[in-house]
């Protein structure tokens, strides 16, 4: 059984507005299964050798993906960063929550799965990039191993009153500079923080095996 989730629709006269919170009715019965979720930032199904890539070695994830079940259809709320993580977090539309672009703040009275595997009785922690915009940045979690690899802050939102005059936020808008200038690297802040990011996942992990 599942734990019951209902969601009102979002008042029609304020669409910015985040719906009201949903009720969580407990049905969990026997021992808490542990959950494990990884989530990528733009991984394409063909750069896995799964899906039939002859040049990338994903060893791991070609044993996950031959024992687990393959959802080779689904598709994301959103195509930009933070609309899409903050609806798989909250389970709604990024047109329900006001999650219009990267710069959008996640209200902190949205809950999300995190608050429910809490209420649950589940202790839950975060690490790596979540990409929240505002003060919140745990969203129902109760540890968060690491910072974030982009800015928590408005500093993405866009003046639309200087964009009409053709002056543009280097911050919100993304160019084709990034993908032109490409290049093998040995380090970057990126591949710092993944590094950081994976050795305190681990070192968490062990802690929760010796307590078991």
């Amino acid at each position: 059984k599942r734990p019951h989730l209902s969601t009102p629709p979002c008042r029609a006269k304020n669409p910015h507005r985040p719906p009201s919170p949903p009720s969580f009715v407990p049905m969990v019965e026997g021992p808490l299964p542990n959950i494990l979720l990884i989530q990528l930032d733009q991984l394409a199904p063909q750069a896995l050798r799964y899906h039939g890539n002859r040049v990338s070695k994903t060893p791991t994830i070609d044993k996950l993906m031959q024992e687990a079940v393959v959802f080779s259809n689904a598709y994301t709320a959103s195509p930009i960063c933070s609309p899409s993580r903050f609806a798989m977090m909250s389970g709604q539309l990024p047109t329900q929550i006001g999650a219009w672009d990267n710069a959008a703040e996640f209200a902190s009275d949205i809950p999300t799965y995190a608050h429910l595997l809490r209420s649950q009785g589940y202790h839950t922690v975060l690490s790596g990039k979540m990409h929240f915009v505002g003060a919140d940045q745990l969203h129902g979690f109760e540890e968060r191993l690491t910072t974030d690899v982009y800015p928590a802050d408005f500093g993405w939102t866009p003046n639309w009153d200087e964009e009409a005059t053709g002056k543009r936020n280097p911050l919100f808008f993304e160019t084709f500079t990034s993908v032109a200038e490409a290049d093998w690297v040995h380090s970057s802040m990126q591949l710092d923080f993944d590094e950081d990011v994976a050795f305190k996942v681990k070192r968490k992990l062990r802690e929760f095996a010796r307590r078991r």
